[in-house]
């Protein structure tokens, strides 16, 4: 399955064009867009006035991109002047320090001199990207006109909200003419080749917002430097190696997603969380990329966590569901944020991000001993666990629930935040407030983690009651266990309820959220081993991963955007529990689903989401509108590596336990440069007659290996 786009992106600017590389008329939201708005609108290369032929785009790269085309024929008066397919035409792009570079490359290729003109139009509406999209609508400014210079133009804007922005073309090559029309600015160029000869125009798109001009860099240097970026990630990730190349196409294709993924507002890199619509902070979305990134790139949750800490909420504002302690939802920075029309400045309705963000310290402090950054959150961990226990439990229940404050907000807060998500099984909506079954797995494991990391690190000043801070967090964490354990199991489906709803009744229809709370340890014994059973049993497991809700609830629907499609990051969480539970048989079922499912996806790349069909009937069927790259889908092929290593962490006792288990076709795994605290460990796993066993082969982390050399596990 192909995507009907090409994207290009570094940091905080990214290029969303057609096949052929164009913005056209029409353009279904192509553009450049930087801060939420589009600087680039119009975008159209043409030889002799005429749309060259498509010959080959590639998406292999996410930080260049390569297409191919040729020109269509040309007549005047009749007579042909420029053959057709006489010319290769390659469009090379990429973008570097907010400025998007673009050659043409033309060579002829006819056994005679031919003379053409190449023209590309630009043009910019400077829309905000929730106009684009048809979200929102509101009072915007309008374009101030065009200044051109003799090394290029430039495009402005007088922003409602105050911001001028402009849009500012420059190239090396004086061309023949610029011509401002109706259209946009076009810029001509009169070429002359001889036979095999060649000619590369180079030009250079860079948006302006207030006085903030971007350094435009030498061509070649500008390349070089980001392609040495690119190595520099790869070297400074854990190294896989197997020896089935689905899964190392997969792994490779997920760690350069992510590195296109990443941005820095001035705390630290972190995922935003997808291409092209969500190219922005999003509080859940970045912190499970990072929960997945452990193991790879512990880096990027420090990144993360202070990016989350910075933008906390502070008070209460109904316009924004913020208050005090509040992790956000989504950060949005375009014309309508600042003129108030929309309440994402940043906005905080989401009900499980407050939580993840306190698990992500847990699991990032235990993984790198940072007891600095520990130190440094304590305010941020008090705040959040107030609003956990003030604002988050509004109805006293003892659980944390949520309810639509803003007017244009977001109605279901949870991850699946579709209007019609939560629906109890006679086809009824829950009505809110709403207390997710996942989200009280996540508090339960901030609130045990963090009583963990408090009784075990001396952390100054001295006065503060660590060993009672942790004692306190534990009883609350036990005390949510039993209440859990009360309110939401279905004795009927051996399952947990998917939430609760205002009057406190079970949303019981069977979905994929109960497989999240495995991750936190709140589940036991036969209940989690059922919870495992059920994950892969046919009505959940379609064979090519997990659905977000069982086949056979009257709400299941398989092209649904979250009642039965099937969701990368979603299958990933689960696969956590299943590893931290101990259930390795049915993780490897689910990392075969999806193996098997990105062999059918352009470049093995694992979409935000597809059809939940089952794999009896086919290959896997595309969903329409889904994000690729996408920041936790890109993440889940990189999670595997900890599954099928087996590995869990005791903390406690510094210790790594491993119980290895391989998908089938896969009989050895390497793993090298896993950093773990000051240090490192490299592991082979083999399989040898369904026996798994490990050699650590380096480990300077100063943690013991533990578990047993040999792991058995039945042969599928």
């Amino acid at each position: 399955m192909y995507m009907d786009y090409r994207v290009i992106k570094e940091n905080d600017l990214f290029l969303l064009t057609d096949l052929s590389g164009n913005i056209s008329e029409n353009n279904c939201g192509h553009g450049l867009y930087t801060k939420d708005t589009r600087f680039l609108s119009r975008l159209a290369l043409k030889i002799n006035g005429a749309d060259p032929n498509l010959l080959e785009s590639e998406a292999d790269q996410n930080y260049i991109s390569e297409i191919v085309l040729t020109n269509t024929a040309t007549q005047v008066d009749g007579k042909v002047c420029l053959w057709p397919e006489a010319l290769e035409i390659v469009r090379t792009r990429f973008i570097y320090k907010d400025v998007m570079y673009e050659t043409v490359k033309m060579t002829n290729f006819n056994p005679h001199k031919d003379k053409f003109e190449l023209s590309i139009l630009f043009d910019a509406d400077f829309q905000d990207m929730f106009i684009v999209r048809g979200f929102q609508n509101g009072k915007v400014g309008k374009k101030s006109g065009v200044k051109q210079y003799d090394t290029g133009f430039e495009i402005g804007y007088d922003g409602e909200d105050g911001v001028a922005r402009k849009l500012l073309v420059e190239w090396d090559e004086k061309p023949a003419r610029v011509e401002i029309t109706e259209n946009g600015v076009e810029v001509t160029f009169n070429v002359t080749l001889e036979a095999r000869d060649k000619k590369s125009v180079a030009f250079y798109v860079m948006p302006i917002i207030g006085n903030c001009v971007p350094v435009r860099y030498p061509l070649e240097s500008a390349v070089e430097s980001l392609r040495a970026s690119y190595t520099d990630w790869e070297k400074g990730s854990t190294k896989v190696e197997s020896d089935l190349p689905m899964f190392n196409n997969l792994y490779d294709r997920g760690l350069q997603d992510i590195r296109v993924l990443l941005t820095d507002l001035g705390y630290g890199r972190f995922p935003v969380a997808g291409l092209p619509w969500y190219a922005v902070p999003f509080g859940r979305d970045s912190i499970i990329a990072a929960l997945q990134l452990m193991s790879i790139h512990p880096e990027i949750a420090k990144g993360t966590i202070l990016t989350m800490a910075h933008f906390q909420g502070e008070k209460v504002d109904p316009w924004r569901d913020e208050q005090p302690g509040k992790i956000m939802h989504e950060l949005r920075s375009g014309e309508l944020a600042g003129t108030g029309n929309i309440p994402f400045t940043p906005y905080y309705g989401t009900i499980d991000a407050t939580p993840l963000f306190l698990v992500l310290i847990g699991e990032y402090v235990k993984w790198t001993d940072d007891s600095a950054l520990l130190k440094q959150m304590i305010p941020h961990i008090k705040r959040a666990l107030e609003w956990i226990d003030v604002y988050g439990d509004r109805d006293g229940s003892g659980f944390v629930s949520y309810f639509q404050e803003s007017e244009k907000g977001i109605a279901n807060q949870g991850w699946k935040d579709s209007g019609n998500s939560i629906v109890h099984r006679s086809g009824e909506y829950a009505k809110a407030p709403i207390a997710l079954v996942e989200v009280q797995g996540y508090v339960y494991q901030a609130k045990s983690t963090l009583s963990q990391l408090f009784g075990t690190l001396k952390l100054k000043p001295e006065t503060t009651d660590w060993s009672g801070w942790s004692n306190a967090l534990k009883e609350e964490a036990e005390a949510l266990r039993i209440r859990f354990e009360e309110k939401y199991w279905v004795e009927s489906d051996q399952y947990y309820a998917l939430a609760l709803d205002e009057e406190q009744k079970p949303v019981e229809t069977v979905t994929s959220n109960t497989g999240h709370v495995l991750m936190s340890g709140m589940i036991r014994g036969e209940r989690a081993a059922a919870i495992a059973r059920k994950l892969v049993d046919k009505e959940l497991f379609s064979g090519y991963g997990i659905r977000t809700m069982a086949d056979g609830e009257i709400a299941y629907n398989p092209m649904s955007y979250h009642n039965g499609s099937i969701w990368p990051h979603d299958n990933s969480v689960c696969l956590m529990g299943l590893n931290a539970q101990g259930f390795h048989k049915e993780a490897v079922i689910v990392m075969e689903g999806l193996l098997k499912a990105g062999e059918h996806f352009e470049n093995n790349r694992l979409p935000e989401l597809f059809c939940g069909h089952s794999s009896e009937r086919g290959k896997p069927v595309r969903y329409p509108v889904a994000c690729s790259p996408q920041a936790w889908a890109a993440a889940t092929p990189l999670m595997f590596v900890q599954v099928m290593l087996g590995m869990r962490l005791d903390y406690t006792g510094r210790q790594i336990i491993l119980e290895p288990a391989l998908p089938t076709g896969m009989n050895k795994l390497s793993v090298s440069r896993m950093r773990l605290g000051d240090g490192f460990m490299n592991v082979e796993v083999q399989r040898r007659n369904g026996v798994f066993t490990y050699q650590v082969l380096a480990n300077t982390t100063g943690w013991t290996i533990g578990g047993s050399a040999s792991f058995t596990m039945e042969i599928r």
